[in-house]
């Protein structure tokens, strides 16, 4: 599956857990530009699902990408920018039962 992160500078660890999850990192928006506050977003084409690290958004940017996800019929998954945080909330909304049989080059736990 293929997410658009939102949120934070550096994303440091995020994409190993992310491949964990088999999640490909399709874009990544800081957030900080105001364009992002006061127009639609507009999320990539084959997006499936919406990382919003709540710690380095506004709540305008959050809506605006809420809003694109929800247009989209993508998930959208909301956490604190940390490797913990971001684990737990992926192991809610992501089904990995399946996991064994899957033939994805992502880690398996």
């Amino acid at each position: 599956m293929d997410a658009l992160i939102v949120g934070a500078d550096r994303l440091g660890n995020i994409p190993n857990v992310l491949s964990e999850f088999g999640i490909r990192i399709a874009g990544h928006v800081s957030g900080r530009e105001t364009a992002h506050q006061r127009r639609t977003a507009t999320l990539p084409a084959g997006i499936g699902m919406v990382i919003l690290f709540t710690d380095f958004l506004g709540h305008n940017v959050m809506q605006r990408f809420r809003e694109a996800a929800s247009k989209e019929g993508a998930a959208v998954v909301c956490c604190r920018r940390s490797v913990c945080a971001l684990e737990q909330a992926l192991g809610k909304r992501v089904d990995r039962s399946d996991c064994a049989a899957c033939r994805a080059d992502c880690v398996k736990h």
